[in-house]
């Protein structure tokens, strides 16, 4: 049976060493709190810079690289989500730094003021877009649950960690900011807006330069998509997927944890992962597919910004069915 490497470069522990992770940012405040709160019910995204270290980022991409090397080898490890780019799921063992992230005072506070106190730690994973990486297709990750659509309320986070420090031709994430409510009237999948809407959101749109250790979080309803990368390398950016009660976003995650490992994790922890509790690791096969992201952009959408692919080589995937950014 094949099973999962959980020692990525130098060993696998459930939380790194203490102040080797998190930055000296004071511990987070109701005021904070708050602001982060109006920030997702009006732009739909907001962030946390240096919420840990460069250090602790650069730990995570060798994690990230770690586990896309091993999913490239076996069917179904990676799926691809645009032109040289790919997502892959991967359990909290392969992460180092997976506790540092997930029991971190500003994640936990926005997780608990947005989503209740019972929230659910529901999907781990990251994408990566390699150099030749397209514009993507403006979209949301998922349809709009009635819970949003009806009451406005958002049922899910999305918190994004870089592995690099962003520059413009690394084909930086494009967010159109307060477009979570939009309605989903003629999207295709009820994820992807018509073209003859475009302009609106590249009128909106904000591309985003995180640093590491920045954590950003959002609704993916959000409209947004990934950029052209004409760099030559490549942007991997950790996904960690939260619901509220009810959600159901785990259905779609096969996220699971050794018995081993589950003893080590604090309690206040344990308390928002309830995902299986097995006796080894089994790799998991991509379930997280996007109709329509499969061929990127297939047009360029404004004179300057024609989704040209990048030159360069460094870091270019193996070649395989073309494979976004969630």
């Amino acid at each position: 049976m094949t099973t999962v490497s959980t020692h990525p470069a130098g060993g696998n522990r459930a939380a790194e060493t203490p102040g080797t992770a998190r930055s000296e940012a004071p511990q987070v405040d109701f005021a904070t709190v708050g602001n982060v709160v109006r920030d997702l019910y009006t732009d739909g995204v907001s962030a946390c810079k240096g919420a840990f270290t460069p250090q602790w980022a650069d730990r995570m991409r060798e994690d990230i690289e770690h586990a896309f090397a091993e999913a490239r080898q076996r069917p179904g490890g990676a799926v691809g989500r645009g032109p040289d780019r790919y997502y892959v799921e991967i359990h909290p063992e392969q992460l180092r730094g997976f506790v540092d992230l997930v029991d971190h005072p500003w994640v936990r506070a926005v997780c608990e003021a947005v989503l209740g106190p019972d929230y659910s730690i529901v999907e781990l994973g990251f994408d990566i877009p390699f150099a030749g990486a397209v514009n993507q297709p403006w979209h949301r990750d998922f349809p709009m649950p009635d819970v949003t659509r009806e009451q406005r309320r958002l049922n899910s986070l999305a918190f994004n960690l870089t592995g690099v420090d962003t520059t413009e031709d690394m084909g930086p994430f494009e967010i159109a900011p307060g477009t979570q409510w939009d309605a989903d009237d003629g999207f295709e999948h009820s994820m992807f807006p018509p073209r003859e809407d475009y302009a609106r959101y590249r009128e909106l749109g904000v591309r985003k330069f995180p640093q590491r250790g920045d954590v950003s979080v959002r609704s993916a309803l959000t409209i947004h998509r990934g950029t052209a990368n004409r760099s030559g390398l490549s942007r991997p950016v950790l996904v960690l997927g939260v619901d509220a009660p009810g959600a159901g976003n785990d259905a779609h995650h096969d996220m699971a944890v050794t018995r081993e490992y589950w003893e080590t994790l604090p309690e206040r922890v344990r308390a928002h992962l309830h995902c299986p509790v097995v006796d080894s690791l089994t790799p998991i096969t991509q379930k997280h597919t996007i109709e329509g992201l499969v061929m990127g952009d297939a047009e360029p959408d404004s004179p300057d910004d024609d989704g040209a692919a990048g030159t360069g080589t460094a870091g270019t995937a193996p070649e395989e069915t073309a494979g976004g950014e969630r």
